[in-house]
């Protein structure tokens, strides 16, 4: 497939190169090419021109980008990290700085299976989805962003054909051991096209957390629209920017997430390629999501009353009201002052600190804090593929969970806040020395 639609296209003149650090042991790409002057800036949907910028969380680097030992003398890459509103149909979304060929290389580091609740959480979709769904042996089920297997594992398990889409060669082959017959690619109109006409068009279309990670909305709707049959399916789960608002989730925002959505968003996006919204479920994945089931306008489904409930919601909260958010930037800011007196506090009364889990969002929130090895010396992680690196930007030191026993710490601070309970569960013997934990969104708190 020719990818060149997947990353920015700039005249010479109009780029740098800046190299990667250690690009053969990493085996990232040699170069990667950011954009040089101010981008001109049109909603990525509907074209028209952004004038109102929700945040700017200032300059971060690549949130998956850890750096490994022989990379600390090294410089690295910050890119502006700034969101807009488009005031025509409020669509949230970061300016593009890199593109996502850069992102989701052979040395993407995440990987879905480390999280225990979202293992529960796929596997319980996979047994709503299949009676909801009518899933045979005769049906076919296909993932974007299949990560390394976790969701297809357990359709595999069932005996229902299923095929995962991820460009990150990594994950893709890890979900090839676990019996998920994946494919390294993007997920664009162009393939949907061939499958089609291949006879491979999809009973079942899933995407969980991907929509962000588009920076070409339109093509990767189309792409939805020609892939799913005429009587199928498809269910997407995204964080829902109405929760990322009222609990001022800032540190949701990083590079790979180019595009925030409300429901009332979404529906008018599917909707330009004939699909519709035909039911919404409320989930509290990823600080608090939705799931969102399309079927094509043609197929003359009704829509439930939550979805109508939800778009109210919305409109009641001022999601189509710019002075909603024009106030988010000052609330991400008071957050930051107050995450960082606590923890400077904390130092002065020589109390000692340790971060649990090494997230995109954490390093979004280390890096616009300005936390470094002054205040958290260093974080555990349960992805052994971080294991012996660094936080991107902090340089904050990454190690298996078992740190936490051997420096018995004060307080634990949970930067995957989003999993505090699950995180909480497997570190509850940490309480035996009077540990604590801190969780720092909606706003900096100790737990005990």
């Amino acid at each position: 497939m020719d990818k060149s639609v997947n990353s920015l296209n700039f005249n010479s003149d109009d780029t740098i190169q800046e190299p990667s650090i250690d690009a053969s042991s990493q085996g990232k790409q040699a170069v990667k090419t950011v954009q040089s002057a101010e981008p001109v800036m049109n909603c990525r949907f509907c074209g028209t021109g952004l004038e109102h910028t929700m945040v700017n969380l200032g300059l971060s680097p690549l949130c998956e980008d850890f750096i490994s030992p022989s990379e600390m003398n090294s410089p690295e890459v910050f890119l502006p990290l700034e969101v807009l509103v488009c005031s025509e149909c409020w669509l949230v979304q970061a300016k593009e700085y890199c593109s996502n060929t850069d992102i989701f290389d052979d040395d993407y580091g995440y990987y879905s299976s480390y999280s225990t609740s979202w293992l529960k959480h796929a596997s319980k979709y996979v047994d709503m989805a299949i009676p909801r769904f009518n899933l045979n042996a005769d049906s076919f089920v296909v993932e974007v962003a299949s990560n390394d297997g976790y969701l297809l594992k357990n359709f595999v398990q069932k005996g229902i054909p299923c095929l995962g889409i991820d460009p990150a060669g990594n994950v893709a082959k890890a979900a090839k051991t676990v019996g998920v017959d994946t494919r390294v690619e993007f997920f664009t109109d162009e393939l949907a096209r061939g499958m089609r006409d291949a006879g491979e068009q999809a009973d079942l279309i899933i995407g969980n957390n991907v929509l962000a990670h588009t920076p070409y909305v339109n093509d990767f709707i189309a792409a939805v629209a020609t892939l799913l049959k005429a009587e199928g399916t498809a269910t997407f789960e995204f964080p829902h920017l109405l929760q990322l608002i009222e609990q001022c989730q800032f540190d949701t925002i990083y590079h790979e997430h180019y595009s925030y959505y409300s429901l009332y968003t979404i529906s008018r996006m599917f909707e330009s390629v004939g699909l519709q919204v035909v039911d919404v479920e409320k989930l509290e994945t990823a600080g608090g999501s939705l799931r969102v089931f399309l079927k094509h306008q043609a197929a003359g489904s009704t829509p439930t009353a939550a979805v109508a409930e939800v778009l109210v919601e919305e409109t009641d909260a001022g999601l189509r009201d710019m002075k909603t958010y024009l106030e988010f930037g000052a609330r991400a800011a008071e957050i930051k002052n107050e995450l960082l007196t606590l923890l400077i506090q904390l130092k002065r009364d020589g109390k000692r600190v340790i971060g649990y889990g090494a997230p995109g969002k954490g390093n979004t929130m280390l890096n616009y804090c300005g936390i470094k090895t002054d205040l958290l010396p260093s974080t555990c992680d349960k992805s052994l593929h971080k294991h012996g690196r660094f936080c991107p930007g902090s340089r904050i030191p990454i190690f298996p969970p078992e740190h936490i026993d051997e420096m018995k710490p004060d307080y634990v601070l949970i930067l995957p806040w989003n999993l505090q309970r699950e995180i909480m569960d497997q570190l509850a013997h940490v309480r035996e020395w009077g540990c604590k934990f801190i969780v720092p969104i909606p706003h900096p708190l100790i737990l005990d």
